[in-house]
């Protein structure tokens, strides 16, 4: 499975099926839950592109708008299809290409919540 940011993949043609991990942050007010509860939409962002996410499942605990978020899943349409999300909450922990392209876009926010370049 491949690793892209938002960047990358408005940039690609991809095949319908192939799995890939998208990773950026949760776009500020995007995340729209159904009444449900368990299918959400969000957008991930690396600063520079945005990428609408659809997603049905139990997000994890650390799951919030501005945070680092990686999801796994396949391209449909100019929105991708998560299968799974986990939420990262700094770098240690982020994909180190997804923190580099976070910090050049002057997104990427330290633990405190400050905006780091």
């Amino acid at each position: 499975v491949f690793f892209f940011t938002p960047s990358d993949l408005s940039s690609r043609e991809f095949k319908q099926e192939q799995r890939l991990r998208l990773g950026g942050l949760v776009e500020e007010n995007s995340v729209i839950k159904s009444g449900d509860g368990l299918t959400v939409s969000f957008s991930v962002t690396d600063g520079a592109a945005s990428l609408p996410v659809k997603f049905k499942g139990i997000l994890p605990d650390l799951f919030r708008e501005g945070q680092g978020v990686v999801a796994e899943g396949r391209l449909s349409d100019k929105i991708f299809i998560a299968d799974e999300v986990l939420a990262k909450h700094d770098e240690n922990y982020m994909p180190r290409e997804v923190a580099e392209k976070l910090k050049e876009n002057g997104q990427w926010r330290g633990e405190s919540g400050d905006r780091i370049k």
